[in-house]
């Protein structure tokens, strides 16, 4: 990786003087592109060498033949075959590389094809091709390909934040507070490759620039008739239009024209925000492109499979970590007066309140305490209560909290229907008495163990943030998003952030 690593620091500083630029495909993307084919290879041998190792024995041995096939030649076939379907699924356009959840899919749908070919062209000829090989190749080849993949990916991501490199540069034009939206809701992912570096606004109302709260200033130059010009000026890679009145169909069809010529990508924002890809739909009626918007579903088979999930999960994990739980339930008792668990009244489902079960973290009678601490509350907006050093938190409270340790007798909340393993964060009564109609929402689906905030910054988050993303999740929720999420959680919980 060491090629790829070079590649990706090489990449020019954003925050460098801008030069005037022929508009093209970012060198970064092209790079890593490249190197993905190198990532992608050698995940492909790995899995079907270690396939055939495990399944035939060592290959420094005699060519291994098994019912009259070549095994050798069986692995090179498939090795072939699936680094083209690899290729054709295009899992490495630069559209889909470096963020986003499109670029595994496209790498499991690839090999998912290639190994249901296999299976019907084994079953069509007679060939027997041994099921044991296939059984290793697969899960192997998905597990070595993802990580492939995850690992170019945290290179990416990791060069992005330290010297600002692998970044697509985005000129946005449409009205101010469309332009302020949307550079808000780029810069709020860490790891998102778009950076809008200028703005051109529609209009006969000219302004400098775009005040941006948290992120800067936003220069402009001109209106939409300055777009080509303010490309070169700015080195953008893409036009991302925002809603606005004054550019039209016609409008954005004459920019489309104009920005073919540099090789500029155009983009679309049609101003609808936390919606989740899947939800949206492009619909071509009488002509018009119509963005069609799924409603948000909760119950039905999803609901139902969300509860098969939320009894595997939950049952899995009180029954591997039945010892490690009873240690600490002896450790809380042993450390500090008062009961092992620590049981709390929160609203759920509709609005219905349930009992949470936690391991107790703080001094008995530590709810009492909240009207004499008000005023050290940390937490932006004033609804949650949060304070970083609370003296209510026992020693070895500050240790479960640490890593979210206390929250896994919530796994009994889950069995008992309370709660999911992924969802909303539960709210204690008093909270959803501040809640807007906006906010009231959260209710919609069962409050969860993890969820979207979990993984998010959890403390760390101001109010505004946590209602965002959970209506985002309550808007969206799918089986895929609950098992990244529930991935995502575990790495949360070692690194500790945002959690007191």
């Amino acid at each position: 990786m060491g090629g790829f690593m070079t590649a990706i620091n090489d990449q020019p500083d954003v925050s460098a003087n801008i030069v005037p630029v022929r508009g093209k495909i970012p060198t970064w993307q092209q790079s890593y592109a490249l190197r993905l084919v190198a990532v992608d290879f050698l995940g492909v041998v790995l899995a079907v060498g270690l396939a055939q190792w495990l399944r035939f024995g060592a290959v420094s041995e005699a060519v291994p033949t098994y019912q009259s096939l070549d095994y050798s030649a069986v692995s090179v076939i498939i090795a072939i075959l699936w680094v083209l379907a690899l290729s054709i699924n295009r899992s490495r356009s630069t559209r889909v590389i470096g963020s986003g959840a499109e670029e595994y899919r496209r790498v499991w749908i690839a090999t998912l094809s290639v190994f249901g070919g296999v299976a019907i062209t084994s079953m069509l000829f007679k060939l027997e091709i041994a099921r044991g090989y296939l059984v290793i190749a697969l899960p192997a080849g998905l597990l070595f390909l993802t990580l492939g993949r995850w690992f170019a990916r945290q290179i990416v991501v990791r060069a992005r934040a330290r010297n600002g490199s692998c970044i697509t540069r985005v000129l946005a034009v449409g009205s101010p507070s469309a332009v302020r939206d949307l550079t808000k809701s780029l810069a709020r992912d860490g790891g998102s490759e778009y950076q809008v570096v200028g703005a051109c606004i529609p209009g006969p109302m000219h302004r400098p620039t775009i005040e941006v709260p948290g992120v800067g200033s936003v220069l402009t130059y001109g209106d939409e008739s300055d777009v080509v010009d303010a490309v070169r000026i700015t080195g953008s890679h893409a036009v991302a239009v925002t809603a606005t009145e004054r550019l039209d169909g016609r409008g954005i069809r004459d920019l489309s024209w104009e920005l073919e010529k540099l090789d500029i990508d155009l983009l679309v924002s049609p101003g609808v925000v936390d919606i989740a890809g899947p939800r949206l739909q492009i619909r071509p009626v009488a002509g018009l492109p119509l963005i069609h918007v799924d409603k948000p579903r909760y119950n039905g088979a999803k609901r139902f499979e969300k509860r098969l999930f939320d009894i595997v999960f939950a049952s899995t994990v009180l029954l591997l970590g039945f010892p490690f739980l009873l240690l600490i339930a002896a450790a809380v008792k042993l450390t500090s007066r008062g009961p092992v668990f620590y049981r709390q009244e929160r609203i759920g489902l509709d609005g219905k309140p349930f009992e949470m079960i936690k391991f107790r973290t703080m001094v008995v009678g530590a709810d009492s305490m909240v009207v004499k601490l008000a005023a050290l509350n940390e937490s932006e907006g004033g609804v949650l209560f949060k304070i970083r050093d609370d003296p209510r938190v026992t020693r070895i409270g500050r240790i479960l909290r640490k890593y979210s340790i206390d929250e896994l007798p919530q796994f009994i909340n889950v069995l008992k229907q309370d709660m999911s393993v992924v969802g909303p964060r539960p709210p204690l009564a008093r909270e959803v008495q501040t809640y807007d109609d906006h906010a009231m929402k959260r209710l919609l689906v069962r409050p969860g163990i993890t969820g979207l905030w979990q993984v998010s910054g959890r403390s760390d988050l101001s109010w505004e943030d946590t209602v965002r993303l959970d209506l985002f999740y309550v808007e969206n929720w799918s089986m895929i998003s609950d098992l990244i999420i529930a991935i995502k959680t575990v790495r949360a919980m070692l690194s500790h952030s945002g959690a007191y």
